[in-house]
């Protein structure tokens, strides 16, 4: 009998046994991406490029350029970090007062499974 790997659940917490709580493989990606969305590089101390900066260019001034230099990076981190787990179709960030909402559009590469995911974060 063979048994699905397990993934760590984000953030980590504990289950009701009070052991480690674990995920499936699509929650497991949708966890990690939001980790490079929400990241800053430096924050990490034993791996200081992580992260794609997202929440730093939210109190830029608001423009075209602004929005395609976001998409950019935002895209360059998660084909950098997650690129051998997922196949990145499209982002697409907005920004509403003080809300700040990226969707990705996404293919698991383990699973095939399409999937677009909404993240949102308080600035």
């Amino acid at each position: 009998m063979m048994t699905a790997p397990f993934e760590l659940a984000y953030p980590f917490e504990l289950d009701r046994r009070g052991r480690t709580a674990g995920t499936d493989e699509k929650q497991h990606v949708r966890d990690l991406i939001e980790q490079v969305l929400f990241t800053a590089p430096g924050e990490r101390v034993n791996r200081p490029d992580f992260g794609s900066g997202l929440l730093r260019l939210a109190f830029e001034p608001n423009g075209d350029i602004l929005e395609a230099t976001t998409q950019f990076t935002v895209q360059g981190a998660l084909q950098q970090w997650l690129g051998d787990r997922i196949e990145l179709e499209t982002v697409a960030i907005t920004h509403h007062e003080a809300t700040l909402e990226v969707t990705v559009a996404y293919r698991i590469r383990q699973t095939a499974e399409r999937v677009v995911d909404t993240f949102q974060q308080g600035v």
